[in-house]
């Protein structure tokens, strides 16, 4: 006999144990089916960045809602977010400066607490930074990181006290569909699981699901790598968290006198997301020492701690993908091409009202619907900067 839900969630990580949450929030039962375990994906593998500068208003948007979630996580979740303050600075190229400002306008017109500074103003801020490339730069004093797989486990925790299901170790082999409505799921060992609705989470296999009910999303996967450099004293404590589009890079201070460094290029498309995440590829640690250097020069008297890479869904317009499609009752919330972690509380709670209320009212994500690619309706900010994974 078939297991029942309400909902059935594909994939545990930070969006699908969001999702979980604000269902079960909401008086909703939800299944969350995950192939390993929570956060075992592009989550466990998310740099954690918690900055709000987009130049997408509907991004914007929702990073701010989410910021009030990180900022009061005890109280609006339980548990820790791992949420830490370092301030947050945006390094764009000299030619994106005029799209810079009119984005910082943007988003202080939706709240966000941003302002431009200048390159002595940075100075002044992290004397060990090379300033002298830059004229103008974004800076948001109450940003910071937080702990990723922390986040998820925090969610899925919260949302199991609320009513929700959790079964790890369990794959999807099929999505059950009769006469163009789902009606649930069939796990690889080969149990059903019933339900009405079913939302597809599944990051970086995000497609594979969708090509059950006959969707072809326009999705690859993007390969990032992550090192982590003992940081010299004379850096000090901490430091800001930074975006430095010059560098193509971005970096972040970690516990324990770490400092995490990723590049924005050179990152391999199409490799299969169950490959190797243990190891960085190839010659990347050497990069990204080179980037880092060019920044902080003093960088140089540090060592190498560790290095890895993760894999998450990168689609066409380097969007995420949202809202209903395909079948009766499945959704897609996936496509999140490396940003989606600190969005997930605002588009978990979003698709929720969708789902249950037939429009999102805590930001419209409508916009992010899969039909906008057939339409020719990719996703620009109205100032954009360039592509980050190319």
């Amino acid at each position: 006999m078939a297991k029942t839900a309400d909902v059935i969630i594909i994939g545990g990580g930070v969006h699908g144990a969001s999702m979980a949450f604000h269902l079960a929030r909401r008086g909703v039962k939800p299944l969350v089916l995950e192939r390993k375990f929570v956060a075992a994906g592009a989550t466990g593998r998310s740099s954690g960045l918690v900055r709000m500068h987009y130049d997408l208003r509907e991004e914007a948007e929702l990073v701010w809602r989410s910021f009030a979630y990180f900022r009061n996580w005890d109280e609006m979740v339980g548990g820790d977010s791992g949420f830490v303050r370092t301030g947050f600075i945006r390094i764009v190229q000299p030619e994106y400066e005029a799209a810079l400002r009119a984005n910082v306008k943007m988003q202080q017109e939706v709240g966000i607490p941003t302002l431009l500074v200048t390159g002595g103003d940075i100075k002044r801020l992290a004397p060990y930074m090379v300033t002298d490339d830059f004229s103008v730069a974004a800076y948001e004093p109450e940003s910071g990181y937080a702990d990723p797989s922390g986040t998820a486990m925090s969610l899925m925790t919260a949302a199991r006290r609320l009513g929700a299901t959790l079964k790890s170790g369990t794959a999807v082999a099929e999505v059950l569909a009769n006469d163009s409505k789902v009606i649930g799921v069939k796990s690889a060992d080969g149990t059903e699981y019933h339900a009405p609705a079913v939302v597809d989470a599944a990051g970086a296999w995000a497609d594979r699901i969708a090509a059950m009910v006959g969707l072809t999303l326009p999705l690859t996967t993007w390969s990032h790598d992550v090192m982590f450099i003992r940081r010299p004293k004379s850096v000090g404590l901490s430091h800001p968290t930074v975006i430095d589009d010059q560098q193509e890079m971005y970096f972040r201070p970690e516990r324990g006198g770490l400092t995490l460094v990723g590049l924005e290029c050179d990152n391999p498309l199409g490799e299969d997301p169950d490959g190797d995440t243990d190891h960085a590829h190839p010659g990347y640690v050497e990069r990204a020492v080179d980037h880092i250097c060019h920044r902080i020069p003093v960088m140089e008297e540090g060592s190498l701690h560790s290095a890895y890479k993760g894999y998450d869904g990168l689609s066409s317009d380097q969007r995420a993908i949202l809202g209903p499609a395909g079948p009766e009752g499945f959704w897609l919330n996936c496509g999140h091409s490396g940003t989606g972690f600190k969005i997930a509380p605002a588009t978990g709670e979003s698709l929720t009202e969708w789902m249950l209320d037939g429009v999102p009212h805590t930001v419209d994500i409508r916009p992010f619907t899969f039909d906008r690619f057939a339409a020719g309706r990719p996703l620009r900010g109205e100032h954009p900067y360039a592509d980050i994974w190319r």
